[in-house]
C-alpha cells in the first residue's frame, strides 16, 4: 500500500524527468485511465506549484533583507571615529553612481517592498483557500470545455416529493415509503451479449455504486470495468445474479470513420422513457478541432449522454457525450473507432474477461421504427450513485 509520501516522490520523479521509460508509461497510462489517480496528481501539481512560488517570493525576500545588512553594515564601517580616538587610517570607500541609485531606492522603498512581500504571501494563502471554496462549490466541472449532459435526479426527485406531499394532503392517504433513484442518470447501451456495456465516462464520475436500468424497469448491479477519461468512455459489467444476458446485439460496431452529411440517430433516457432524435454528421471533428469526436446536428438533453449513435443502416458510429453551451444543435459524440480500440487494448491486455463483440449488423435494410424497435432493448438507464 502506497503512502501519500510514496505517491509524492513518485510524482516529484515523474515531473523532474528521473523515472525509467517503462515506469513512466505505466504511470502515464494509469494516469489517463484512473480519474481518481489523475485527480491526485493534479492536486500534487497544484500544491507543488503554488509552494514553489511561495518559495521564490520568500528566497527574494531573504536577498533583498541580505543586501540591506550588508548596507547597515557599510553605513557602521564608515561612519566618523569618536573624537581624540586613535584610529588608524582607513582608505577610502567609493560608491559608484549605480550603487548609489540601489541604495537610494532601497531606502525610499523599504517598506513598500517589506508590504509587497507580506501581500504576496497573503494572496497564496488565498488562493488556496479559494481553489478549496471552488472545488466544493462546483458540482459537475465538465473535462471537456462543453456542456455533459448527465441529469440531475435529486431535483426531480424533490418536484415529486412536493406534488405527492399535495396529493396525499388531499385524500388523506399515508405517503409511500420513498426509493433512493439515485443522483444522477444517463444513458448506456451493450457492448457483448454477456453483459458489458458502454457509457460515457463523466456520467459515472464520482459513482459509489451503479445501478442499470431497461425500458421495464427491470434494474442490474454494475460496476465500472475501466474509463477512459481523455475520450469521455466507460465500460460497465453488469454484477447480478439474476441477469441472464442481453440475447443477440442488432447492431455492429463500425471501425472507420463516417462521412459529412451522413443521417445519423439516437435513443435515450433524457426522461424517464426512451427519446429518439435524429440529424446529421455536421463535422469530422468535435469541439475546437478534437478529432476524438464527431459535431452532430442533433437536440440532446441531459440525460442523453452516454447514449448511441448511429448511422441509416444501423451501424453503432459514436457514444453522444455533450453540447456547445450557446449553440443548441450542436452536439458532440465520441467516434466508435476509439472505443474500438480501447476494447482491442483492454482485450490483448486481458482487462476484464473477453469481450465478444456482435459480427453482424442485423438492422441494415430495416425501416427506422423497425431499427427503433429492435434496439430499444439494448439501451439502458444508468443511475449513479454517491
Amino acid at each position: 500500500m502506497m503512502t501519500e509520501a510514496d505517491y509524492y516522490a513518485l510524482f516529484e520523479a515523474y515531473r523532474v524527468g528521473q523515472l525509467p521509460a517503462p515506469a513512466r508509461a505505466d504511470l502515464e497510462r494509469r494516469l489517463a485511465a484512473d480519474p481518481d489517480f489523475a485527480l491526485r496528481f493534479a492536486e500534487f501539481e497544484e500544491l507543488t506549484g503554488t509552494l514553489n512560488a511561495y518559495g521564490h517570493r520568500m528566497a527574494t525576500r531573504r536577498k533583498l533583507r541580505a543586501i540591506q545588512a550588508e548596507m547597515d553594515q557599510e553605513q557602521t564601517d564608515i561612519a566618523p571615529a569618536a573624537p581624540f580616538e586613535t584610529q588608524a587610517p582607513q582608505p577610502m570607500l567609493r560608491i559608484s553612481r549605480t550603487e548609489r541609485r540601489l541604495r537610494e531606492f532601497w531606502s525610499a522603498h523599504r517598506a513598500t517592498v517589506a508590504v509587497a512581500a507580506s501581500v504576496a504571501f497573503l494572496a497564496v494563502m488565498a488562493t488556496l483557500f479559494g481553489v478549496e471554496l471552488w472545488r466544493a462549490s462546483v458540482k459537475q466541472p465538465s473535462l471537456y470545455g462543453y456542456t455533459v449532459l448527465r441529469r440531475e435526479v435529486e431535483r426531480i426527485k424533490r418536484n415529486q416529493r412536493a406534488m405527492n406531499r399535495a396529493i396525499n394532503q388531499i385524500d388523506g392517504t399515508k405517503p409511500a415509503e420513498e426509493v433512493n433513484q439515485g443522483k444522477f442518470s444517463g444513458t448506456g447501451f451493450a457492448l457483448t451479449a454477456d453483459g458489458y456495456l458502454v457509457t460515457s465516462y463523466h456520467v459515472i464520475q464520482g459513482a459509489d455504486s451503479l445501478l442499470i436500468e431497461d425500458k421495464n424497469h427491470q434494474g442490474y448491479h454494475a460496476e465500472p470495468v475501466f474509463t477512459d477519461v481523455a475520450h469521455d468512455l466507460a465500460i460497465l459489467r453488469i454484477r447480478d445474479r439474476k441477469f441472464t444476458g442481453f440475447g443477440r446485439l442488432p447492431y455492429a460496431f463500425k471501425r472507420g470513420q463516417s462521412d459529412l452529411g451522413e443521417k445519423v440517430y439516437t435513443l435515450g433516457y433524457p426522461r424517464e422513457d426512451l427519446v429518439y432524435n435524429d440529424g446529421s454528421l455536421s463535422a469530422r471533428s468535435g469541439f475546437e478541432g478534437d478529432t476524438a469526436f464527431y459535431q452532430i446536428s442533433i437536440p440532446v438533453n441531459p440525460g442523453n449522454s452516454g447514449g448511441p449513435l448511429l448511422d441509416d443502416r444501423g451501424n453503432l458510429i459514436g457514444v453522444v457525450s455533450g453540447r456547445q453551451a450557446d449553440a443548441q444543435s450542436a452536439a458532440f459524440a465520441t467516434k466508435s473507432s476509439y472505443l474500438m480500440k480501447l476494447v482491442d487494448s483492454l482485450s490483448a491486455a486481458n482487462a476484464g474477461g473477453a469481450y465478444r463483440l456482435p459480427r453482424t449488423n442485423v438492422l441494415a435494410g430495416a425501416s427506422r421504427p423497425q431499427q427503433l424497435r429492435r434496439l430499444q432493448d439494448f439501451v439502458f438507464v444508468v443511475k449513479v450513485y454517491e
